[in-house]
């Protein structure tokens, strides 16, 4: 593509001809040397420049490159990374990625296959020859040149005897395409690593998806860990070796030059005649992930998605067996990825903007102007075991009562009380099943907490996914009912049941109604089915309730286009008359008595960020749509009528939902960060490494960071908030269902 308007004339004297590619840390530019050769120069985002921690990465992918410019790799021709704004110009590779190449083509086959498989061993042995690690092998880090397959991209690699980076509490890479021992042990990642990575990438090249593809990274993450690969499509003379480089343990794969022996040894044409074998493989129901590769290459990727098999579960709808696959472990990996889904928050929406797990009407902030700490208070640090160890996940809190009552959910913990001032667990109760990814605490009322639990696997007869309501004081059950699953395919959130006053309002298991009943004793108040032909979601808005609904086709599409919002009477569950909106569209929050949803920007099939705002004044009927002037990916969030989308590298920007207008834009150094929740004079924002960042409401300027507490998810798009604010404590929840707290007035010191 051609030069932009702002682009620079020249890179380090290498005039630039063109704009091949832009991502999440720099742009790639294509140049030509005083000899005419060109180079493809790849140029840091400026905001990264003063990172100290950036500029370490990059002198590590700078002096791994240089090492292994060989054959199968892009060599190094000139670089400046101690510049002002840092670059790097490799020898230029003529040709499409591989993601490029099997979202327009398809998968490989025969003798193609064949040779990409010899080629990446070759690439792998060697970049292993020199001591290296890539570490991020993947199809957009692959190039399809004529001379065959280059591998590029050494941003995350390594030396095998230097120390992991860990500056910021995270280890960078892909989920789908990550070994076990990156996501569990990353100090501990050596050579075979790549060759785990190399067998998903033969994998995807096979088939046209990934062995542990699923529909969240969370997931992937866990299935690389845990689960068996989903072979079954890979020719059976490659599966073999494919199989023998995903084993879990580093030790029970081929090094690099035994894998390219085992491959040379395969017919030319993979034996293609009798390769497709139905039943040679192993099965897995899965949904597969969107993935969004950050173009940093030579080659822009797209986007590759493949249809979800069908599902074989025995739930009682279809729709409910499709999404029961969802329930999969949230396995809160240290990676940084790059995903553009559309969920994880709740549907749940006050007079500012959604509220995590709202309890009632109220929201999820004790925090106001001059509010002091809780009695006793003293920063504390926290962890939750679940009824899992083996899934940690990310719980969510909400502060309630007189402020040192904090309940906390998600994951494999149906609710905990913890006080406020210490961090102390009063109770705890936990869910032995595995957890839908983003499904957090429903709410809580004065005496009671709503949480959800999900069936152990071992326990076929028990419901999948309960609502359960537990005495607030003493953590003891009170009831449980059955509840629906879709929520996520109707509003783009993780919701299927709230609370509003004294009230829960839930999905039955069928998912063909609404069920209200009192929060502490369970009785029904009332049942209000779907209008005919749709599934609905139940939204809060303010103190109003909202069905959300779609047509059945379009949910079990995974596709809703036209949702319809019907008003709610909150006394006898009547519906009221429908309001149709055009658009995909997700339910956000109120700005001057108006509901506001974010349109969907789409690219193709798949999500790509948000381009506007449509607003619903549920008295007049009236819809009304702004277009943005571009579109924003990232994590969006709603305080004091302003909507923000937090980018997964850091940055916030500050829309005004009625005009569409920028308020202010802000580089942060807290990546994948879910927000805002408001406080006395300042927004707060926080990652899965349990990172925040304090906004000034006015302009973005940043008041303070803090250090990460865990490793976690980093990149991450469509959590939900992370921060509680008890009177003047800030908690926070980060991965590994770690929690801590600490005065807003005496922020721990970064660095």
């Amino acid at each position: 593509m051609s030069l932009r308007a702002g682009d620079p004339a020249e890179i380090g004297g290498y005039p630039l001809e063109a704009r091949l590619g832009s991502g999440g840390m720099g742009t790639v530019f294509l140049a030509r040397t005083s000899s005419g050769r060109r180079v493809a120069i790849k140029l840091i985002h400026p905001q990264f420049a003063a990172d100290d921690e950036f500029r370490i990465r990059f002198r590590q992918e700078v002096a791994a490159a240089r090492q292994v410019s060989g054959a199968f790799t892009a060599a190094v021709v000139d670089a400046a990374p101690e510049a002002e704004q840092p670059w790097m110009a490799t020898t230029y590779i003529q040709g499409p990625t591989l993601a490029r190449r099997i979202g327009t083509k398809g998968p490989l086959s025969g003798a193609e296959l064949r040779r990409l498989a010899i080629g990446l061993a070759e690439a792998l042995r060697d970049i292993h020859r020199v001591g290296v690690v890539h570490r991020d092998l993947k199809p957009s880090n692959v190039v399809l040149s004529p001379e065959g397959p280059r591998v590029i991209d050494f941003g995350i690699s390594r030396a095998v005897d230097q120390q992991t980076l860990t500056i910021t509490g995270r280890v960078i890479g892909t989920p789908p395409f990550m070994s076990p021992e990156q996501l569990q042990a990353p100090r501990d990642v050596g050579p075979r690593s790549d060759v785990f990575s190399l067998g998903t990438l033969l994998a995807y090249s096979a088939t046209g998806h990934g062995p542990f593809d699923a529909e969240s990274p969370y997931i992937a993450a866990y299935q690389v860990v845990h689960r068996e690969p989903s072979l079954e499509d890979v020719p059976v003379a490659l599966r073999t070796v494919v199989e023998s480089c995903l084993a879990k343990e580093p030790n029970g794969r081929p090094s690099a030059d035994e894998l390219l022996v085992l491959l040379r040894d395969l017919q030319a044409d993979l034996g293609q005649i009798d390769a497709w074998g139905v039943g040679a493989g192993r099965t897995r129901d899965m949904v597969t992930e969107h993935h969004f590769a950050t173009p940093a290459t030579p080659a822009p990727t797209t986007p590759t998605v493949t249809p979800a098999a069908p599902d074989t579960g025995s739930a009682d709808t279809p729709i409910g067996r499709r999404l029961r696959r969802r329930w999969r472990p949230v396995f809160a990996a240290a990676v940084a990825v790059t995903v553009a889904a559309i969920g994880g928050g709740v549907a749940a929406l006050t007079a500012g903007g959604f509220g995590e797990n709202s309890r009632g009407d109220k929201g999820n902030s004790l925090a106001v102007q001059g509010a002091a700490l809780p009695d006793g208070f003293k920063p504390w640090h926290e962890t939750v075991p679940g009824g899992r160890e083996d899934i940690p996940d990310e719980l969510r809190c909400i502060a309630h009562g007189d402020g040192d009552a904090l309940f906390c959910g998600g994951g494999s913990v149906v609710a905990t009380r913890i006080r406020a001032r210490d961090g102390s667990r009063v109770w705890t109760a936990k869910s032995p099943g595995v957890p839908v990814n983003g499904m957090h605490l429903v709410g809580a009322t004065d005496d009671t907490v709503l949480g959800y639990r999900f069936a152990a696997q071992n326990a076929p007869q028990d419901p999948p996914s309960e609502v359960v309501a537990l005495d607030a004081n003493t953590g003891r059950e009170l009831w449980s009912v059955p509840s629906g699953a879709q929520s996520t395919a109707v509003t783009g959130r993780t919701q299927d049941a709230i609370v509003t006053g004294s009230v829960v309002v839930t999905v039955d298991a069928s998912n063909s109604r609404f069920e209200a009943r009192n929060a502490h004793s369970g009785q029904v108040t009332w049942t209000s089915s779907f209008p005919a032909g749709t599934q609905c979601a139940p939204v809060l808005v303010g103190s109003e309730l909202v069905a959300m609904c779609a047509t059945d086709a379009e949910v079990n599409a995974f596709a809703v286009r036209h949702p319809t919002l019907y008003p709610v009477d909150r006394a006898s569950g009547a519906l009221g008359r429908p309001i149709e909106v055009n658009g995909r569209a997700v339910p956000l929050g109120v700005a001057n008595g108006r509901l506001v949803l974010l349109q969907v920007h789409m690219e193709g099939t798949d999500p790509a960020g948000y381009n506007g705002v449509t607003r619903v004044d549920p008295a007049s009927r009236k819809v009304t749509y702004s277009r943005w002037a571009k579109a924003y990916a990232g994590t969006p969030g709603m305080a004091d009528s302003t909507v923000y989308v937090s980018g997964q590298t850091g940055l916030v920007t500050a829309l005004d939902p009625a005009t569409g207008r920028k308020k202010w834009s802000r580089q942060t150094g807290v990546e994948g960060a879910a927000g805002p929740v408001a406080g006395a004079g300042a927004l707060y924002f926080s990652s899965a490494t349990g990172r925040v960042v304090a906004l000034s409401p006015d302009d973005g300027k940043p008041l303070w960071t803090t250090d990460p507490q865990v490793d976690g998810l980093t990149g991450q798009q469509g959590a939900s908030p992370r921060v509680t604010l008890a009177g003047r404590a800030v908690i926070v929840a980060a991965a590994k269902n770690t929690l801590f707290a600490f005065d807003a007035q005496k922020p721990p010191k970064s660095g």
